[in-house]
């Protein structure tokens, strides 16, 4: 048995229905890992990026049987970004700042993991204009091509929303969480529109555990500002 034809015939195969809707093994195993490495970047451990490797790895196979050639697309930014971020992870949380505090752009913190911090403005002025004007560019190019996306403009959204997410992810931003939410929101209706059943529920508990996740971010960001030292002249 060749790879492509273990792919469509394992891999894309029926694990259970759902709904009255078959649930694919790689819809399953992928989105499985996929929650995998959102509870590993929720507490900041560097192996969240290999997980989501191995996610988009096998979730390429899952929405290449959807047509969603977003979602492929997507995937094959994740795995390229997740290998960035590892990069920048273990760059950035080798060793703590003479003071123990961690610098302000991704420096360790004292307990050796990446430290979270909010965007400043110029940051998310850049993270939201580039997703708007990605999602106006691969949306266009969706509908020139209708071939790549039988739904061009969520599924352009999703594709350049995660990237985003990922990015800000990278650079241990607490408006990645933000950005996740502003994914799900339309990620739950295309996945079940798409017949992707597991990816839909998975979406949902997605968002779940976005919400708590960014309460801890928001938290830590908070605690790690209030360690800061006051600038020299200026009120405490």
């Amino acid at each position: 048995m060749s790879a492509l034809e273990w792919i469509d015939g394992t891999l894309n195969g029926t694990a259970f229905e759902a709904f009255g809707q078959p649930v694919k093994w790689s819809d399953m195993v992928g989105n499985t890992m996929g929650l995998i490495a959102l509870a590993l970047g929720w507490v900041r451990s560097l192996w969240t990026w290999p997980a989501q490797l191995l996610s988009g790895l096998v979730l390429v196979a899952a929405y290449a049987s959807a047509q969603l050639g977003g979602g492929v697309g997507k995937q094959l930014l994740v795995i390229g970004v997740a290998a960035w971020g590892w990069y920048q992870w273990r760059r950035h949380s080798g060793a703590d700042d003479a003071d123990g505090a961690g610098s302000a752009d991704g420096a360790a913190g004292t307990d050796g993991k990446v430290p979270v911090r909010f965007a400043t403005w110029r940051e998310r002025a850049w993270l939201a204009g580039g997703t708007a004007a990605g999602t106006l560019a691969v949306g266009g190019l969706f509908t020139l091509v209708p071939e790549l996306s039988w739904n061009p403009w969520p599924d352009a959204y999703i594709f350049v929303g995660t990237l985003a997410a990922m990015v800000a992810q990278a650079r241990g931003l607490v408006e990645f969480w933000f950005a996740w939410l502003l994914v799900d929101l339309v990620g739950v209706p295309l996945a079940f529109g798409s017949g992707l059943v597991f990816s839909g529920l998975v979406y949902v508990v997605y968002f779940v555990l976005v919400l708590w996740g960014l309460r801890d971010w928001w938290l830590r960001s908070r605690d790690r500002k209030a360690t800061e030292p006051a600038l020299e002249g200026a009120a405490a």
